[in-house]
């Protein structure tokens, strides 16, 4: 009778341990099994986008023939909406995603500061666009990513006095950065929500008209978030065949 029981013991732990050996053992996909897409960001790819973009600017005074601040120092904030296209390409290395995207926007920022005699400044900007890498880590479907590069805007400044406006208009060059979540609803389209700060350095004029003798010195720059959808020119996801 004990030598069976301890037999009886010595089975029961010989299938025990077999079984967890089977459980820890991958198994083998049946041959010609299709496994689960991993969806495929490489391609080009078009599309629009539209959001709201915030200017943060500040005029300084100089006196134009001594280049000699006069301690005029004002801040002011501007705001509106901004819409167009942007293109790229994407290029994937197993979760990797690299690119270079370009966008140019119609836009309708104003806004400016009054003060207390009926002088103030008046800013505008008509037209925005950028050329920038991205790069980013796709999780399938999901992009999450990180962009920046040369960002250009159209500013227009205006100078006035009850009686006298002064207008100038300068098309100036400067950097963007920002991230943003990109996600595929279907094979080819994509959603995307984004945020990019952007600083387009001095802007500077000598007033003629409105303020003669004194150089105007701006600093724009801007926060803006957008939504857009893109049309993929790519397979989407391809489904991967094991074969064995």
């Amino acid at each position: 009778m004990k030598k069976v029981l301890i037999a009886s013991v010595a089975i029961l732990g010989f299938a025990t341990a077999a079984q967890a050996a089977d459980l820890g053992s991958p198994r083998m996909p049946i041959a010609g099994a299709v496994m689960a897409p991993a969806f495929n960001w490489s391609g080009f790819y078009l599309g629009g986008q539209v959001g709201g973009v915030w200017f943060n600017d500040r005029t300084r005074e100089f006196i134009t023939a001594t280049g000699i601040a006069t301690g005029f120092n004002q801040g002011f904030n501007t705001g509106g909406i901004t819409g167009g296209i942007h293109a790229g390409v994407n290029y994937q290395i197993n979760n990797f995603v690299l690119g270079v995207e370009g966008d140019i926007e119609a836009s309708g920022v104003s806004g400016g500061y009054t003060l207390p005699g009926g002088i103030g400044t008046r800013f505008r900007s008509n037209f925005q666009g950028s050329l920038r890498l991205r790069g980013g880590i796709a999780v399938d479907r999901a992009l999450f990513y990180v962009t920046g590069g040369l960002a250009v805007a159209q500013m227009r400044y205006g100078y006035f006095t009850p009686a006298i406006i002064e207008n100038f208009t300068r098309t100036q060059a400067g950097w963007t950065v920002g991230a943003g979540v990109e996600y595929a609803f279907t094979p080819n389209w994509t959603a995307r929500l984004e945020y990019r700060y952007s600083d387009y350095g001095r802007v500077s004029n000598a007033s003629l008209v409105a303020f003669p003798g004194f150089t105007y010195r701006h600093n724009p720059r801007s926060h803006a978030v957008r939504v857009g959808v893109t049309y993929l020119f790519s397979t989407g996801p391809s489904a991967v065949v094991a074969r064995y």
